[in-house]
């Protein structure tokens, strides 16, 4: 298997961070949307995989790692089949660092990127609650989720911040890890473990957020949902789309910035510099 050093991941997402500020605008929204479905379908998927597991206090640590081995998925195919995802895209900032791309074009990018994201997590959030999946196992499901919902929303700022931060942390070194990889299977495995942490860990994402906690808010519509999630009243009026964006949106997305584009993009190009450009 054939692999780069850690000087040549940092000259390759440089270029990949550089290419990434100078694609076409609906191009980058098709992409940006795209990556947020990926999401959105892995969030999904890991709850399907799990929710009987994250019911029980006995086997929530089980739950979290069967959700964590499921939800990899989702990086892969941004990564494999294609996609622009605001947290990977943190990263840019390696091109930014060397002077080969400018702060303005950067930020352009996150920001149209974050709006990409959010439409395709969000589509696929209206989509599950409203085929009927969250009545798997008489409506558990749907219970399940708007109870992941409202634990999302009751976080406090410095709380959700520091989840975002170690969240995207290991988020964007499974990105680095993958541009390590030249293959397809080395790509897959390297996202597959340190995507797996992040979710055992239950950290915090911004755009699998952007399915769970929309998801949570559509689902609590519903009655035999709400009622099979435990919430009280209060509890579930405070899970709303200011809650949201607030209690979580909002510090976790700040988190996610710092995580990526201090803990991993400044801190290897101190390290490393860029010296050169890797060959694709």
């Amino acid at each position: 298997m054939e692999v780069r050093t850690p000087a040549e991941i940092l000259a390759y997402a440089g270029d990949t961070g550089l290419a990434k500020t100078k694609r076409k605008f609906l191009p980058l929204m098709i992409l940006a949307f795209l990556a947020g479905a990926f999401i959105a379908f892995a969030s999904e998927g890991s709850n399907m995989a799990a929710f009987n597991l994250l019911a029980g206090a006995d086997t929530y640590g089980l739950g979290k790692v069967l959700a964590g081995s499921i939800f990899g998925i989702g990086l892969m195919l941004v990564i494999l089949a294609g996609g622009e995802l605001f947290t990977g895209n943190m990263l840019i900032i390696v091109a930014v660092l060397d002077r080969r791309a400018a702060v303005r074009q950067m930020l352009l990018n996150w920001f149209l990127v974050y709006i990409g994201n959010f439409l395709g997590s969000i589509f696929i959030a209206w989509m599950m609650a409203n085929c009927g999946q969250f009545n798997t196992s008489g409506g558990l499901l749907g219970g399940m989720t708007i109870k992941i919902a409202a634990a999302k929303t009751s976080y406090p700022f410095h709380s959700a911040f520091l989840l975002g931060l170690m969240c995207n942390w290991l988020v964007c070194l499974a990105v680095w890890v993958s541009y390590g990889a030249k293959d397809l299977a080395g790509k897959a495995l390297g996202i597959f473990f340190v995507i797996c942490l992040f979710v055992t860990s239950g950290f915090e994402h911004s755009i699998a957020n952007m399915y769970y906690i929309p998801a949570g808010i559509f689902a609590k519509q519903n009655p035999l949902w709400l009622s099979m999630s435990g919430l009280t009243n209060d509890a579930a009026a405070n899970l709303n789309w200011g809650s949201f964006v607030v209690k979580n949106l909002f510090p976790v997305t700040l988190g996610n910035i710092v995580g990526g584009a201090v803990m991993v993009g400044l801190l290897y190009w101190l390290s490393f510099g860029i010296k050169f450009s890797a060959k694709n």
